[in-house]
């Protein structure tokens, strides 16, 4: 028997980084989850993330989660990413209220140009004055800051719900 209340999808985003600037999309105006939004790259952990590759040791798979945001971050944006940091975890409710277990990381991009996948319509990239200019799905403002704050020293800086 399947215990739903240990079943979740997970999802890793990444906050791109660039010149001090962080890449922000909008999501397509037909998209079931937050359309018209802006937001940053990210996806659904897939079981081709690691299944198809051989195992680090003799039962595990390391390193899925910043696998699967590299290919998230190609597919949506077309950017190669460097190294990871985190920034938070969360857990949004999907239709149905299947719960979706979101790991947000940081990273620098690589050379290169964003090209947009289909579901996303329009970037930019802006400094946290700028963000406050765009809709962005709420949380990511305070995730940006977040990463603001570890670019410029301040490694205590956790998600707050105090807007500002």
């Amino acid at each position: 028997m399947v215990d739903r209340n240990l079943n979740h999808h997970v999802v890793v985003t990444a906050i791109v980084v660039r010149n001090g600037k962080y890449l922000i999309a909008k999501r397509a105006d037909w998209e079931k989850a937050f359309p018209g939004r802006w937001t940053v790259p990210g996806g659904k952990v897939e079981v081709l993330d690691y299944a198809l590759r051989e195992k680090d040791t003799p039962h595990h798979w390391y390193n899925v989660l910043e696998d699967a945001v590299k290919r998230e971050a190609m597919e949506e944006v077309g950017l190669e990413i460097g190294s990871l940091g985190y920034v938070t975890s969360l857990v949004y409710l999907k239709k149905g209220n299947v719960p979706c277990l979101i790991i947000s990381l940081y990273a620098d991009a690589n050379e290169g140009e964003v090209r947009l996948c289909n579901e996303l319509t329009e970037f930019a990239w802006v400094d946290l004055v700028e963000a406050k200019n765009y809709d962005l799905i709420e949380g990511v403002y305070e995730e940006l800051k977040i990463v603001d704050g570890k670019l410029n020293g301040d490694e205590e800086l956790k998600w707050n719900s105090k807007k500002s």
